[in-house]
């Protein structure tokens, strides 16, 4: 027998005791967030969701995938762990609602270098957040744990949700109609995008770092940065009760230019008007100090604005009105005119 000493996984860098002491942390957690249709609790080997046909004469599954991308650098800047959870879910289910589909359950991924459950916690515990606001439930998800991967702190994130629509409700934008209107629902911040560039800025052109308290933010640069991505699904189920929506476009990397064009018909183009919402200090901080191009900051960003519906005009004021009572800023952004093979698809003016 070898006088070698024995080698074990958790010598190895992977701690099995830990990752069960994060289970029974999160079980809470993921219970928060549970819906009838749920028939599973967390730890086996898949989750099961009865989809059931009651609600749907011909159900349609609508899935996405996504990440939080380099946000995740300031939350370890801040050791602030709790709300990119939210950004997670928020970039799926968003993606996911403009179709018209309701998000029935959420799966995520984490994985690190070593372990930390309290952080990990504190990670899934946003999530659990966002589903509830979402009103998905979370059923399941993958921690790994990979020695070496990863710098030391560091980690990261995807998730994974599916939704259901009945078939004739699917909203793709083929509807849409050359006079109809272009109605933007706020964003309350950069979202989950453009965080290459605007941790460059941070870094290079802005003095005092994360920790500045800037006065036209009242709040600190890291505070304004990592807040958390609105989540619209409710907001949008409630429009969709009552209201013909033709189309909508989730307004995430690429911004209002890359982003809109994918919801139009071909011959459509959208024109938007760029004084027609107000722009958040936080942009104008950045476009400052970066010195942005106007393509570049819609291009990059959101610019103020996270969703972006195109509605018939007869019902614009109405969709206006219930927005604000649902405590969303929207604008009347821009109107659908026509055009060419050659033209640009947005049109700032």
């Amino acid at each position: 027998m070898s006088d070698r000493p024995s080698m074990t996984y958790k010598g190895a860098g992977v701690d099995i005791e830990a990752g069960n002491r994060f289970v029974d942390m999160i079980k809470p957690l993921v219970k928060s967030t549970t819906r009838p249709e749920v028939l599973t609790d967390i730890g086996g080997f898949g989750g099961l969701f009865c989809l059931g046909s009651h609600k749907y004469k011909s159900p349609v599954l609508v899935s996405s995938t996504d990440g939080v991308g380099t946000k995740l650098k300031l939350a370890f800047q801040l050791d602030r762990h709790d709300t990119v959870g939210i950004d997670l879910v928020a970039m799926c289910v968003n993606d996911i609602i403009v179709q018209g589909a309701e998000p029935l359950f959420f799966l995520d991924y984490f994985a690190t270098g070593m372990l930390a459950p309290e952080k990990a916690a504190e990670v899934v515990k946003g999530i659990a957040d966002g589903c509830r606001q979402a009103g998905c439930a979370l059923i399941g998800g993958e921690t790994a744990e990979l020695p070496g991967f990863y710098s030391v702190g560091e980690y990261d994130l995807a998730g994974f949700t599916v939704g259901v629509v009945d078939r004739d409700s699917i909203i793709d934008g083929s509807s849409i109609q050359v006079g109809e209107v272009v109605i933007g629902i706020a964003s309350n911040g950069l979202h989950s995008n453009g965080y290459s560039l605007a941790r460059r800025i941070v870094d290079e052109r802005l003095q005092g770092g994360l920790d500045k308290i800037h006065p036209e933010l009242n709040e600190s640069l890291g505070d304004a940065l990592l807040r958390p991505t609105k989540i619209y699904v409710k907001a949008i189920q409630n429009l969709l009760r009552d209201f013909d929506i033709r189309g909508m476009a989730h307004i995430t990397g690429g911004g209002l230019l890359e982003n809109v064009p994918r919801v139009l018909p071909n011959h459509c183009k959208a024109v938007i008007h760029k004084d027609s919402w107000p722009k958040l200090p936080l942009f104008e901080l950045l476009r400052e100090a970066g010195n942005l191009e106007e393509k570049e900051l819609y291009r990059t960003f959101n610019y103020g604005i996270g969703m972006v519906l195109v509605v018939p005009k007869d019902s614009a004021d109405d969709i206006l009105s219930r927005l604000q009572g649902l405590n969303e800023q929207a604008y009347v952004i821009g109107e659908i005119a026509a055009c060419d093979d050659e033209s640009e698809r947005v049109e700032l003016v």
